[in-house]
């Protein structure tokens, strides 16, 4: 499918503008295909031609003000609309559109557990090309009116209000949209659970499958909850309501992203239904993700992107308001430390590879669609809401929130770019906010802030000086706190003093600071800016011994985030961080601190960073440290200690034994979840056979546990058992993306190194392979879970930079493919300077 570039979709902006859609779709035909049938009414502003796109299995007929089209001329996607006089058109297409397995386009899945089948759209970048004939650019808004034919036992949602029309049995409308881009077109249709209420005059509601109904109905007052106290919120901070009839949530199956935020319909992956236990730390994130989803209602869909160069305008502001507004309004005011925890590094890891970019890159950066998709990461997400934090600490709050308002009233159902939203700031200040914007969203790379602390002259009225090192060319606005160890408990640290501070782009003077100078300097705290921070040689042995007697939570996120970035960076030995772990992981209270730390240390200490030969001996540790945390009260605490001792334990009669009783000693009692990841992780150790999984997939029959089945299966130390895993990844195209993702994540293990490394060579073709076939979403998920990242080896990288040089003679990798494998070589790259360092 091409890609529609920057220069035509100026072309197109310039010759039409679009006023409506009338989209009717029969979703009654089939396991296969759909009905679409899309009317557009739009006027060419100049004599001319152009083109409209759609991607069907078949096109049926294309009328131009009353004039048949020749459908031949349908030139893969695009159906070109030759000789248009300037003035009014009317197109009407009629075509069969295919379902999707691969959570592009409209979306198709049975449920395993009780054989109902649900319907969804997801549109985003440019598939709504997949499902109505669209001009698909964002900048060409139009209203949309949709009705649906669907079996008669089923409920349809979409954008608006969605009724029954009494037509027929299944026939359906959607209330009207006000105007928005084609990718924000949304509709979902099945037997859906649904949990209704009403706030502010709107209808509100929660939909998922029926299987999943007792685990929502459970949630559902939190969630709605969560939702009206975000919605109260964002209407105490903007002053342009929200914008749309009702606000639907709905929670479907096999969905690639976290959530899509369809404007009156957004849409989550049914994973956030929680059918076994959580933390509390999950729930956090949950709500983040509602109200990061809401945020976009005005980032987004009032206010959109005139192209995608600046998707940060969408991604960063929701992901910051997310964050922002749920610690204002929820019982979740610890949101930040989750953030620094699970996000920051995910900006900190995607700006230090060779695929980097700024969080608002040049126009020509992105020239096109495909190019677009590639910055949904890090540095569009994590590291674009940490420089608006700091844009906020920076600028203030009440300007800050004057000039997103500026912004909606000036653009509200329109585009806008971001010299549309730095003009709107600078209207609400005194402060250079052009300069801030090019030294923080048109550069690259982290900036490391270093603390050179001095003791003052004589007694201690004589002060102590701070002078602050930067590697790096941004400005930053920090916060510096001075901590002095407890004379009575030197295993506590007490806060002295905390005071902001600038760190200007051309240098500064040194902070002198009353006292003698503290055992410990931190820089950055309360995580306000975007850098990596260093510590002076005495604030590092004061934490070494003392970290958990931080009282801050983010303080310590803080810490043990710098603590990763040294073990990445090469600076401090992974044996050290284990060290540091055992040491004071213990006593952590915060969860998402826990799992952070946990998560590093198995996912990147034991199984890239530290040689095969040692790798036992950290796990040894990991499984210690988790005994320790499962003697915590903290219910929270002990599920996340279970899992990481199930995930680290080479004892296979316990997992075994655990598997039997039904529970963990000192922790909780199996639900589906932990008897998966117990069975999984005996699958990796040989202990465990396919009737084994098959018994267990007989008592959890549902997609999930479809899903573990599969990784299970992939994950058997057996030859058989990999050929059948790899023929089901690559040589066929039947696995939906979340039975890809799975049997991928089976596939590679630390431990069976020897029984795999023969599928090394082979994976890069067949990667290649099936992303020219599958699309992006499975060469994303080829990259990102069929990698073999369980080799550190030279060898993978070695073939995979060759594979990424291949020239016009052999197939190339696809852009989501390439792209997702030039940042695994590179991760790569890291785990063996580390090893060797």
């Amino acid at each position: 499918m091409p890609a529609l570039t920057r220069a035509e979709a100026e072309i197109r902006a310039r010759r039409i503008s679009v006023q409506h859609y009338t989209v009717d779709l029969d979703l009654t035909r089939g396991d296969e295909v759909f009905g679409s049938t899309t009317v557009i009414r739009f006027t060419a502003l100049t004599d001319g031609d152009t083109f409209v796109e759609l991607k069907p299995a078949a096109l049926h007929s294309a009328v131009l003000d009353g004039r048949p089209l020749d459908v031949a001329a349908l030139d893969d996607n695009r159906l070109p609309l030759r000789g248009l006089p300037a003035g009014p058109h009317e197109l009407r297409v009629e075509a069969d559109m295919r379902y999707s397995r691969t959570g592009e386009g409209m979306h198709r899945f049975t449920d395993p557990a009780d054989g109902e089948t649900y319907l969804y759209t997801q549109l985003f970048l440019d598939d709504v090309q997949r499902v109505i004939a669209a001009f698909d650019q964002p900048d060409l808004k139009a209203v949309f009116e949709v009705t649906v034919t669907a079996p008669p036992a089923w409920t349809v949602l979409g954008n608006g209000v969605a009724e029954r029309t009494g037509e027929a049995e299944g026939r359906w409308r959607v209330a009207p949209t006000p105007p928005i881009s084609t990718y924000l077109l949304a509709v979902a249709a099945g037997p859906w659970h649904s949990v209704r209420t009403e706030h502010a005059g709107l209808p509100f509601g929660l939909h998922c499958r029926r299987s999943l109904a007792p685990h929502l109905d459970a949630d559902a007052e939190e969630l709605l909850d969560i939702t009206r106290r975000c919605y109260d919120r964002y209407h105490e901070l903007f002053e342009e309501p929200y914008p749309f009839d009702s606000y639907d949530q709905a929670f479907v199956p096999e969905f690639n992203a976290g959530a899509m935020e369809n404007p009156g319909l957004v849409t989550f992956r049914d994973e956030m239904v929680f059918r076994s236990a959580v933390t509390d730390t999950e729930r956090q994130s949950r709500g983040m993700v509602v109200a990061h989803e809401m945020a976009h209602m005005w980032f987004g869909d009032l206010v959109t992107l005139r192209w995608w160069d600046d998707i940060w305008l969408n991604e960063s502001f929701a992901e910051y308001m997310g964050y922002q507004v749920l610690s204002e309004a929820t019982r979740f005011s610890g949101a930040w430390t989750d953030f620094a925890v699970a996000r920051k590094g995910w900006g900190y890891d995607a700006d230090q590879r060779p695929s980097t970019h700024p969080v608002a890159p040049a126009p020509e950066a992105v020239p096109d669609t495909a190019s677009a998709l590639l910055n949904f990461d890090g540095i569009s997400y994590a590291k674009g809401a940490s420089a608006l934090r700091q844009l906020v600490t920076w600028l203030g709050r009440k300007e800050f929130l004057a000039g997103i308002n500026d912004h909606f009233a000036r653009h509200r159902f329109g585009n806008a770019a971001l010299s549309d939203f730095i003009d709107s700031l600078a209207r609400n200040t005194d402060r250079d906010v052009h300069a801030w914007a090019d030294r923080w969203l048109r550069t690259t790379g982290v900036d490391r802030l270093t603390p050179v602390p001095v003791d003052g002259e004589g007694d201690d009225d004589g002060g102590w000086r701070l002078d602050v090192t930067r590697e790096g060319s941004r400005p930053h606005r920090i916060a510096v706190a001075a901590y002095d160890r407890a004379g009575a408990d030197p295993a506590r640290l007490v806060l002295r003093e905390r005071f902001e501070t600038d760190v200007p782009a051309d240098g500064g003077t040194p902070e002198v600071r009353p006292g003698r100078r503290p055992d410990l300097v931190l820089l950055n705290d309360q995580d306000l800016t975007y850098a990596k921070i260093r510590f002076d040689a005495r604030s590092w042995e004061t934490l070494t011994a003392a970290l958990s007697g931080l009282p801050d939570p983010l303080s310590r996120a803080l810490v043990w985030n710098a603590a990763r970035d040294l073990v990445r960076d090469g600076e401090l030995p992974p044996a050290a961080y284990l060290d540091l772990a055992r040491a004071h992981l213990a006593d952590e209270t915060d969860i998402a601190v826990v799992r952070g730390v946990l998560t590093f240390a198995r996912g990147q200490l034991a199984d890239r960073y530290l040689p095969a030969a040692e790798r036992p001996g950290a796990l040894a540790t990991l499984e210690a440290l988790a005994r320790d945390l499962l003697t915590r009260e903290d219910p929270g605490l002990r599920l996340t200690a279970a899992r990481q001792l199930i995930g680290s334990t080479a004892d296979t009669g316990s997992l075994r034994g655990w598997l039997t009783e039904g529970t963990l000693p000192g922790g909780p009692v199996l639900d589906p979840e932990l008897r998966w990841q117990i069975l999984t992780r005996l699958s990796v150790l040989g202990a465990a056979s396919a009737e084994d999984i098959a018994a267990e997939l007989d008592a959890d029959p549902s997609a999930t546990g479809q899903e573990a089945a599969a990784r299970c299966r992939a994950a058997l130390p057996d030859p058989q058992a990999k050929r059948d895993a790899w023929a089901l990844m690559f040589d066929g195209d039947t696995l939906s993306n979340y039975l890809f993702n799975a049997t991928a994540q089976g596939f590679w293990q630390p431990e069976q190194l020897d029984l795999v490394r023969e599928y090394v060579p082979r994976y890069f073709p067949a990667a290649v392979a099936v992303a020219a076939r599958r699309g992006p979403a499975l060469g994303e998920a080829a990259g990102r879970h069929a990698f073999p990242a369980a080799v550190v080896e030279p060898q993978v990288l070695d073939l995979g930079e060759e594979c990424l040089r291949t020239g016009a003679s052999e197939p190339a990798p696809t852009p989501a493919l390439r792209r997702s494998l030039a940042d695994q070589l590179d991760d790569l790259r890291r785990a063996l300077h580390v090893r060797t360092a």
